[in-house]
């Protein structure tokens, strides 16, 4: 039964080739021609790569998705923790207030883009008017270099927070109870208990939430491409609106696959050091 049972892995194995194995090896063939989606295909070797990588603007670009990254990971797990821990210690109402946090999630990406546009709009914007009562503004949220990435990032936490959240108020409610009550009975603050005790046994949990936001993050495209589309300049530009610029705008798609499988590589090496991370936390 078990040496005939490996077959029942056989349709899953074909569909994930199909899906997964074959557009990157297609990819990977593609990159090595000079194709803009004519008739013709020119091979030209590893010349895209060698162009890609000595492009200023690629690690310019490349700069911009890390700290897209970065920002809005970090953003959303402290905000994610500190939500989970207030509504971990809610009584009445816990159950409402958990179900508004998770309501900006059921949106899709590009519904929160378009509508985040219209809100901070420069003079449209419902933000703008808000502050216009102060005495203040108009501010270009989108439409400066200096406030355009974190802007697009606020967009980000207000949308994944709950993600965070969720996931976090679940752990915490499953974490045993008897080490929390041993270190009250010691006369550890709740400070105390937080730092050696309740983060400790939450940190499998936070590490694999890290590594899922952090991934999420780096692949964005809906937020950036329905707010600023990349701009102004290149201030917002990161790696997937590039790919998807360079494909569709441009029309150089083999210059699109090799930033893409250049992309894919960096994002696979970061995943090896969570992995790698991880098993020395475990």
């Amino acid at each position: 039964m078990r040496q005939g049972g490996g077959w029942l892995l056989l349709p899953m194995l074909l569909v994930l080739a199909a899906t997964t194995l074959w557009p990157v090896l297609w990819a990977a063939w593609i990159s090595l021609y000079n194709w803009n989606w004519g008739t013709e295909r020119d091979f030209v070797g590893l010349a895209n790569y060698v162009r890609l990588l000595t492009d200023p603007e690629f690690w310019l670009i490349l700069r911009n998705t890390v700290v897209f990254a970065a920002s809005a990971t970090l953003v959303e797990m402290a905000l994610g923790l500190g939500l989970a821990l207030v509504v971990d210690r809610l009584g009445f109402g816990a159950s409402l207030v958990r179900t508004l946090l998770l309501t900006p999630l059921m949106m899709a990406g590009i519904v929160v883009a378009l509508m985040a546009k219209v809100l901070l709009d420069a003079f449209l914007g419902v933000f703008n008017w808000l502050l216009s009562l102060l005495g203040l503004g108009p501010f270009a949220f989108f439409g400066a270099e200096h406030s355009a990435m974190a802007t697009i990032v606020a967009v980000d936490a207000w949308w994944q927070t709950a993600f965070v959240f969720i996931i976090l108020l679940a752990g915490l409610q499953s974490l045993p109870k008897e080490p929390v009550e041993a270190a009250r009975l010691d006369g550890a603050t709740g400070a105390q208990i937080l730092r050696h005790v309740t983060l400790p046994m939450l940190r499998p949990l936070l590490l694999t939430v890290l590594v899922i936001r952090t991934i999420d993050t780096l692949k964005v495209f809906d937020i950036v491409f329905g707010t600023t589309g990349g701009g102004p300049r290149l201030a917002t530009e990161v790696v997937q609106t590039y790919a998807y610029r360079t494909a569709f705008s441009v029309l150089q798609i083999s210059k699109a696959m090799t930033i893409m499988l250049v992309f894919s590589v960096l994002v696979t090496a970061l995943c090896l050091v969570f992995l790698r991370v991880g098993r020395r936390e475990a």
